[in-house]
């Protein structure tokens, strides 16, 4: 018996129609009017933040 790999034609779909695997979020809707929100992960707290330029930040 042998094995042949099989080809496969690269994901065409577009990113905005491909299924999501992970939570999304409106960075707008997390930082609120302050442009400011605090995210903590176990013990230690970071913040993100949304610049001038609409870049996200996120800094311990």
């Amino acid at each position: 018996m042998t094995y042949q790999a099989r080809m496969t034609d690269p994901d065409t779909t577009p990113p905005s129609q491909r299924p999501i695997s992970a939570p999304v979020y409106d960075a707008h809707r997390l930082v609120g009017e302050e442009q400011t929100a605090m995210i903590v992960l176990d013990d230690k707290t970071y913040t993100l933040r949304i610049t001038r330029a609409g870049k996200l930040i996120l800094t311990k």
